[in-house]
């Protein structure tokens, strides 16, 4: 007679997983593994045992084995930013199927946090890590990556055990800020991320590059520095309105700062495009669903996530490489910009 099953209250090991299929322990721990060679009618068996048990590997155990603890950390900036909620969960999506889970902490746009997360993160013996956006110094991040393999988001960065995830910030903005113009808008005003980000300086740069391009001056009066959250993007309208300053137009850095920004045009009763159009950056889900819906550069975050989990399973081994490539930034006309 086969053993009897075990109480559910009470756990499962991995003897009696063995003992119901009727193999060894050890082919039911290389099949765990993925390193069994067997018959697929013992596979099943062991598959079998293993719902009816409804057993659980001890991970702990198997970490202090392999020297693996099948996690990838993830080093985000905002827990309940749209944005990085999107990359992450390109992440979750792109390990799905690999025994691989991510554990992820925000950094809150703080150089000196987001370096302590980082190493917290390697004392944990993640045995790679994504991270999202930032302001990790290129040295730093190299330095990491001497220990684990890292992918990184929203910069260019050539280093080994290092993969970058970049799309041409400078080019999306020119887009943005060309559309602007087209639409006859001269005076345009930009509220810019935190100065020290990579992708904010960037972006910066698209800005006046496209003035360039058009012949057009800047003026400075027209250039306030944000947050890249909703707060930072009220404030900055609120100093430009009340500077006084003529625009027409505003490039927010990101579709936060614009949500910001509108509803402070809101509440001085300016019509957005009729007063004053808008464009933004990333093209997050919620900007599809607004009245007037935004306008924006839509940026593939979901797609830089999952292709990060993807690049570093392949560096771990876990799953062979593959070419995967991240879609480009593309400029989404909707409803916040009109003629001027």
């Amino acid at each position: 007679m086969p053993p009897k099953e075990k109480p559910l209250a009470e756990p499962a090991t991995l003897l009696d997983v063995a003992r119901l299929a009727g193999v060894s322990a050890s082919t039911v721990s290389r099949i765990l593994n993925g390193t069994a060679r067997v018959t697929q009618d013992k596979r099943a068996a062991v598959e079998t045992a293993i719902e009816r048990l409804q057993f659980r590997p001890n991970f702990a155990a198997q970490s202090l084995r392999s020297g693996s603890t099948r996690t990838i950390g993830v080093l985000t900036q905002e827990l309940e930013s749209p944005y990085f909620t999107r990359g992450a969960r390109g992440i979750e999506d792109g390990l799905q199927g690999s025994d691989y889970a991510p554990i992820v902490v925000p950094g809150h746009w703080n150089p000196a946090e987001e370096l302590d997360r980082a190493r917290l993160l390697i004392a944990r013996r993640v045995d790679a890590m994504v991270i999202l956006g930032g302001n990790l110094q290129d040295e730093q991040v190299a330095e990491m990556a001497r220990k684990l393999p890292i992918a990184i988001t929203g910069r260019e960065l050539h280093a080994p055990n290092v993969f970058s995830l970049h799309c041409d910030q400078v080019e999306g903005a020119c887009r943005a800020v060309r559309h602007l113009i087209d639409l006859g808008h001269t005076r345009i005003a930009h509220i810019s991320g935190p100065v020290a980000y990579p992708d904010a300086v960037d972006r910066r740069e698209g800005y006046m590059r496209a003035h360039s391009e058009a012949g057009l001056a800047v003026d400075p009066r027209l250039l306030r520095v944000g947050t890249y959250m909703e707060t930072g993007g009220s404030e900055a309208m609120k100093q430009l309105l009340d500077d006084g300053h003529p625009l027409t137009a505003v490039f927010c850095a990101n579709d936060q700062t614009l949500w910001g920004a509108r509803q402070v045009l809101y509440e001085r009763g300016l019509r957005v495009p009729e007063d004053i159009s808008l464009v933004g950056f990333d093209d997050l889900p919620q900007s599809a669903y607004m009245t007037p819906a935004v306008t924006t550069v839509h940026q593939p975050i979901y797609e830089m996530g999952r292709a990060a989990a993807h690049q570093l399973l392949a560096a771990l081994g876990a799953k062979p490489p593959r070419s995967e490539p991240v879609p480009g930034l593309r400029l989404v006309v909707r409803g916040t910009t009109g003629q001027r």
